[in-house]
């Protein structure tokens, strides 16, 4: 046995309680931290061989490793853009230099240009939808994914294309004789019911589109639009035939088959709007009740953002002051194969390596991946009595280490000593 092993074995002792104290500390600063994932200190001996005769002493060494799969509890908040992820997998945030990191720390709040940035100072990556179009997933890579914006769709209007409408024609009312000319205008004895939409050209204008319809036979309508800023003469106009099928087969519906068969929808072009603007009248009917014409409308004037919602899939909806809801963005969520191996980095985040394996991006829902809580953030899954309790035993096992040390100092003096 060496007394020089003796020393050896309890200072490596001595350093592997500091170690467990270090990760404890740790984890009790950051007990009301949001997102953060414990630290734990593990031992592992280093057995020296030895003879049949006599005893070398080895050592400890320390692994320290993260409950990063370990959830923390949701804390409900009254902001909607504070987020939490139920199950698996991280949010991809960015820090300034445009590197990529994964995060459980969803405390996001929009800074003076509009970008989700969370505590630390890391933004929140997603894919933009602000055209309608599903998103392109790069699944092994942060590709395509950009800062989340919530200020972007503000103050821009969008031109209507298309209104949807959900109209019944009354069939007990009179058929106007003679027919009017197409384009005859609005005037008495013209037309049998009437209605308005509103609309929008490129810059947001409203722009009010009359909508006449006259019976002029059995089971048959003329239907026409009219600028309603210039009544009928200097706005575009649409005039088209609706035919019913009354039978007990058709029951009111659009006949389809004819002949002529029955038009389905009409097409304008709105003043100041680009393109075509489409009427879809395919769901109207005549059935025995009064007139009733609802029409949805796309297209918007300019609006500040009064409010963002984020659903569990993670898409980010603007609503605007004037009412309108547009989706700008949809939240990308990340995983790896080895949650626990990641390394941590400075502001709650983590980057994978090798040991963790390479990064998975998709969607919220989707793969795997769990879904996203809006109005919530996941709490540290410290447990503080459990830190204190380890505590103590750092406290204790480097206590008795050091007495190993001291007494290994001590025989060594006696050692000394004999020489005298």
């Amino acid at each position: 046995m060496s007394l020089y092993g003796v020393m050896r074995t309890g200072v490596s002792g001595m350093n592997a309680q500091s170690n467990k104290l270090s990760t404890v500390s740790d984890n009790i600063a950051n007990v009301n931290t949001v997102g953060y994932k414990r630290a734990s200190t593990e031992f592992s001996s280093l057995i020296l061989k030895s003879g049949s005769g006599n005893y070398d002493s080895g050592a400890v060494e320390t692994t320290v490793r993260y409950a990063i799969t370990d959830p923390g509890h949701l804390q409900f908040t009254t902001s909607t853009t504070d987020l939490a992820v139920q199950g698996n997998g991280f949010f991809v945030v960015q820090d300034a230099n445009g590197n990529n990191f994964l995060t459980r720390a969803g405390s996001f709040v929009p800074d003076n240009t509009g970008n989700l940035v969370n505590t630390a100072g890391f933004q929140l990556m997603g894919y933009n939808i602000q055209n309608g179009a599903a998103p392109n997933v790069s699944a092994n890579g942060f590709g395509g994914l950009q800062v989340v914006n919530v200020n972007q769709m503000a103050l821009q209007a969008s031109p209507s294309t298309l209104a949807t409408v959900a109209a019944n024609l009354d069939p007990s009312a009179a058929i106007i004789t003679p027919a009017p000319a197409a384009g005859a205008g609005p005037g008495a004895g013209n037309y049998t019911s009437k209605t308005s939409m509103v609309t929008y050209d490129n810059i947001g204008n409203a722009v009010t589109l009359d909508v006449y319809a006259a019976k002029t036979g059995a089971n048959t309508w003329d239907i026409e639009v009219y600028n309603g800023a210039t009544k009928l003469t200097s706005g575009p106009t649409a005039a088209t035939t609706f035919k019913f099928d009354v039978s007990s087969t058709g029951k009111g519906k659009l006949d389809l088959v004819g002949p002529p068969p029955s038009a389905t929808s009409l097409t304008v072009a709105i003043p100041g709007g680009s393109g075509a603007f489409k009427i879809d009248m395919s769901a109207m009917t005549q059935v025995a009740s009064s007139f009733d014409f609802k029409a949805t409308v796309d297209g918007n004037a300019p609006s500040a953002v009064d409010k963002v919602d984020i659903d569990s899939k993670g898409v980010v909806t603007a609503v605007l002051k004037n009412g309108t809801t547009l989706p700008s963005f949809q939240i990308a969520l990340a995983t790896v194969p080895s949650p626990d191996h990641l390394t941590p980095e400075v502001g709650n985040v983590y980057s994978p390596n090798l040991d963790s394996g390479n990064v998975q991006v998709g969607l919220a829902g989707q793969g795997g991946l769990g879904t996203i809580q809006s109005g919530a953030l996941e709490d540290s899954n410290v447990d503080l009595a459990d830190e204190l309790t380890s505590m103590i035993e750092a406290q204790r096992g480097f206590t008795a280490n050091s007495k190993s040390f001291q007494t290994g100092a001590d025989l060594l003096d006696v050692v000394v000593n004999l020489k005298r």
